[in-house]
């Protein structure tokens, strides 16, 4: 493809996709899996990049909301794109994950929760219901699709960063933030039961082109991904909490069933991929939601290094390692379509074929 000079930046903020903050979430959850694995010098380098990726769409973010208010509002008010705002809570709980993590800093892990509970709380609950009271809804086959399961990825976020901030922020009286967290576990597990059932249906009885089946449907997979890890997390946590020690049957058996739910996505989704892009020939062209799908592999890496540890099975140590790799993988193929896209993507043309 020839290149041409784009007409419009590739972040531009009036374009600014709702879900573009995946990309933070990427980056985040591939230097946890990479610190969980030991690398730790490479680990520290995708905070720092994600702490500038976090910093540049923030101001885009915030050059959209004044000078491009109509086109915000106007996403938020479509069925189609209002969930990809969720990734405005994930995002920072991931960064604050990666604060907590890897540098034991606990001031910027609790400001980047309670900037995640305060996007959660309008997106929740104003944002929602405003979709909900709608009189133009569209089609199931037009208005649904993986990207809702990021509310179930927005709550389970905020779980995972709460338990985490407990040692330092609470040692005392742990049980309230723990209980905080057990809630929005609990909240985000029922989230998903309702929308997957209405996004199966959607895959399997609905007419479903090679097109249709966009990048956002591996978090079917990173949802169910979030919440083993947010489970876990609670699992972990159980001694320091009398309402988790009586749960804790209940969580541990959620947990499994959570990640088992996860792995079984995996290849399902492979399979569709295969049908879409080999059997189909649709292209491999680079576009903003294929960050929806290295979140999700690394979250499995992620989520299956906490199961190894809280659970004591060893046996899964090479399912852990492999996705580490998977997810750095796929990051680094994403990052190289994004720049290709940056530098030689004709916007009147569409993306860039990888």
């Amino acid at each position: 493809m020839a290149a041409c000079a784009p007409t419009r930046p590739v972040l531009s903020a009036r374009d600014l996709s709702p879900s573009i903050f995946a990309i933070v979430m990427a980056t985040g959850i591939v230097s946890l899996a990479l610190n969980g694995a030991g690398w730790l010098l490479l680990a520290r380098g995708l905070f720092w990049l994600n702490v500038a990726l976090y910093a540049i769409l923030g101001i885009l973010l915030a050059i959209r909301a004044v000078r491009y208010r109509a086109h915000l509002v106007a996403d938020f008010r479509s069925h189609a794109r209002a969930p990809g705002f969720f990734t405005l809570v994930a995002a920072p709980c991931v960064l604050g994950n990666q604060c907590v993590l890897q540098f034991e800093v606990i001031a910027p892990g609790l400001a980047l929760w309670i900037v995640g509970v305060l996007f959660w709380l309008p997106l929740t609950y104003v944002m929602l219901p405003g979709l909900m009271e709608s009189q133009a809804k569209p089609k199931l086959a037009e208005g649904l699709n993986g990207a809702w399961l990021l509310v179930v990825v927005g709550t389970q976020a905020v779980s995972v960063l709460a338990t985490l901030l407990v040692p330092a922020f609470a040692p005392d009286a742990p049980e309230r933030l723990l209980f905080v967290a057990l809630a929005f576990w609990l909240v985000g597990s029922m989230l998903y039961m309702w929308l997957i059932v209405f996004i199966f249906h959607r895959i399997l009885f609905l007419s479903l082109a090679p097109g249709d089946l966009t990048p956002p449907y591996w978090i079917n997979m990173g949802a169910m991904a979030i919440s083993t890890l947010a489970g876990a997390c609670l699992v972990g946590d159980a001694g320091r909490s009398p309402v988790l020690a009586d749960l804790l049957p209940f969580l541990k058996g959620t947990t499994l069933l959570f990640w088992a739910t996860a792995t079984w996505w995996i290849p399902i989704l492979l399979v569709l991929g295969v049908w879409r892009h080999l059997l189909e020939r649709v292209p491999l062209i680079y576009e903003h939601d294929y960050w929806a799908v290295v979140f999700p592999l690394g979250m499995y890496a992620v989520c299956t290094q906490t199961v190894i540890r809280v659970f004591s099975l060893p046996l899964l140590e090479p399912i852990a390692e492999a996705f580490v790799w998977i997810a750095l993988g796929a990051w680094a193929l994403t990052l190289v379509g994004l720049a290709r896209y940056a530098l030689i993507a004709c916007p009147s043309r569409g993306p860039v074929q990888l």
